[in-house]
């Protein structure tokens, strides 16, 4: 079936000056997609390696972002961000906003999930790199969107419509409904109790690149909001994609606590360890729903098997907070039941 987004791609790029030449005979060749309408694609030319990097022998990614579905002016604009933060993500080399195209300078193929299947080992010292680009990351200016009650809201509503309802075919009733809804007022005024920062959203090891120098590559950035301090650090070690034993997770929240601290953006007595904790209830409450989307509209089932670990982790937060002592007992009767999917 005939691409027609993709060849206008590769028009596009072969009319730009990108800096390389592309031969005319040398066509897109797709990298990856991801949870959204983005796809990136490397022109098949041959190999090499950048800094240790394996890259496309143009040393450029591209982009084709529909702007009716992608806010292609955020990504440039949070790109150009992090980029005077000194944080290391995709540089954009050119762009078209109005048909959805750009080229963007390649991180090259190694995620984070890649070396800590194949090298486990390397774990920890990725991981010290992560929480520091957190770090880094936070002191970014960029004017951005806050993560406010209602955003908090709408995303947790994303649970009982689409994974309960829709995913699972659960018949809520209203005691149910108002449950939850006093769940989401609970986790969102948590949420809003803490310091704000710069948040990437989905600051995780699909998003995250082993990189030899100014690591970790950072990628998906487009969402970035100003939000709770803990949301990135929940998106890294309460990963939807690898899950970490609970030592390790408390060890690194301390770790993140410390640098806060000294960083005089909590007090001492601040109760990081349970933000930190609700914060992920909040996520996973969203994360469900967002999988299950994305299989019941968007024809991507690929995200249903990280469903039962997206509910492990919120049975394990509503099992450990009495306030969420409800949500508890309606995800072992009704939810538990009906997993895997």
């Amino acid at each position: 079936m005939k691409d027609v987004r993709a060849e206008a791609l590769a028009s596009w790029a072969k009319s730009e000056d990108l800096g390389v030449e592309i031969p005319a005979e040398a066509e897109l060749r797709p990298v990856s997609d991801d949870a959204s309408f983005r796809r990136y694609f490397r022109f098949d030319v041959d190999e090499h390696k950048v800094d240790g990097r394996k890259v496309s022998g143009l040393g450029l990614v591209f982009v084709d972002a529909p702007p009716e579905h992608e806010d292609n002016e955020s990504f440039l604009k949070i790109s150009g961000a992090l980029i005077d933060g000194n944080l290391n993500c995709p540089r954009v080399v050119a762009s078209d906003l109005e048909q959805g195209f750009m080229a963007i300078t390649d991180l090259g193929n190694t995620l984070y999930l890649d070396v800590m299947n194949s090298e486990p080992s390397r774990i920890p010292s990725l991981y010290r790199e992560a929480i520091d680009g957190i770090v880094r990351m936070m002191a970014v200016t960029c004017e951005l969107p806050p993560y406010d009650e209602q955003r908090l809201l709408d995303e947790m509503s994303l649970f009982h419509e689409w994974f309960l309802e829709k995913q699972l075919g659960i018949e809520l009733s209203d005691a149910d409904r108002s449950m939850l809804q006093q769940v989401y007022l609970f986790l969102s005024q948590r949420a809003l109790e803490q310091p704000t920062a710069f948040v990437h959203r989905d600051y995780h090891c699909r998003n995250l690149m082993v990189v030899e120098s100014n690591a970790p590559g950072i990628i998906d950035f487009q969402d970035a909001v100003i939000g709770p301090v803990t949301y990135d650090l929940v998106s890294l070690y309460k990963d939807c994609y690898y899950r970490f034993d609970r030592e390790v997770v408390e060890q690194s929240v301390s770790a993140f606590r410390d640098k806060l601290i000294a960083g005089e953006i909590v007090s001492a007595d601040a109760p990081v360890l349970e933000w930190f904790d609700l914060m992920g209830a909040q996520r996973h409450l969203k994360c469900a729903g967002i999988f299950s989307r994305l299989n019941l509209r968007d024809g991507k089932p690929g995200y249903l098997k990280d469903i039962p670990l997206v509910i492990s982790y919120l049975q394990e937060a509503s099992d450990m907070y009495p306030a969420l002592s409800s949500l508890s007992a309606f995800l072992r009767e009704q939810v538990q039941p009906r997993l895997p999917l």
